[in-house]
């Protein structure tokens, strides 16, 4: 299933100004501790993946209106929609009316601290040599992408500089796509500020700033190679 992004709202104008709250403060509401309860519980269930859990929350057609934990309830009522794990009925009668299907792992109360310490590792052996080494210039794939990606809009079609090489990791656009792990290079590339924002109004801010992206393989390309080339090859690779 693809899932277009309303959450890549990074490096655009217009969100107003961002209002930090205060240090240790959790929660806003008595239901959000459950929220976030109910959506662990169900991740370790074994039903999806973090990156479809991540696809079905930023896809969400209302995201920009919810809250912080309305989205996040909102995403696991989808998921457990798709895959059948709760009725329309149940959704709106917030409440079972229909014996509960397994699941292949159930969280207890007693084992959280433990797996939320455990982790779950994303670095797998590399599928190959890396393309792209540190200190390489780059060029980031400049196209739509038809399914949920970890690739920001506003670094599109720019040029950065390879800084670290991490090895590789789980491939999140195909792993939330249903298309396997994929295991794909990942590299911290370095944009220069006024590369990403050259219109005239933002180049004073903009020529201060040098913004990092963690970004795999497929997204991109040679900074030497010609466009055409670089969107072709991109293109077969980012989807």
């Amino acid at each position: 299933m693809t899932h277009a992004s309303h959450a890549d709202l990074g490096g655009t104008r217009g969100h107003g100004p961002v209002v930090p709250e205060p240090e240790g403060e959790l929660w806003h509401a008595a239901w959000e501790p459950r929220a976030l309860a109910l959506t662990l519980a169900m991740g370790a269930s074994g039903q999806w993946n973090i990156d479809n859990s991540r696809a079905a929350r930023e896809s969400l057609p209302g995201y920009l209106r919810l809250g912080y934990y309305e989205i996040w309830i909102a995403a696991l009522c989808r998921l457990l929609a798709e895959r059948g794990l709760v009725g329309a009925d149940e959704l709106a009668a917030g409440r079972a009316l229909h014996p509960p299907r397994p699941v292949a792992r159930v969280l207890r109360a007693g084992e959280v601290a433990a797996v939320l310490a455990r982790g779950a590792p994303t670095e797998r052996p590399a599928p190959s040599a890396p393309r792209h080494a540190v200190g390489d210039r780059v060029r980031t794939w400049a196209g739509d992408v038809p399914h949920h990606t970890r690739l920001p809009r506003y670094v599109r079609g720019r040029t950065g500089t390879v800084v670290a090489h991490h090895g590789a990791h789980v491939f999140a656009d195909a792993h939330a796509s249903g298309r396997g792990e994929m295991p794909q290079h990942l590299y911290t590339v370095a944009f220069e500020g006024r590369e990403l924002w050259p219109d005239a109004a933002d180049r004073a801010e903009a020529g201060a700033l040098v913004v990092s992206v963690d970004a795999w393989e497929p997204y991109l390309e040679p900074a030497a190679a010609g466009p055409g080339d670089v969107h072709r090859d991109a293109a077969a690779r980012c989807r």
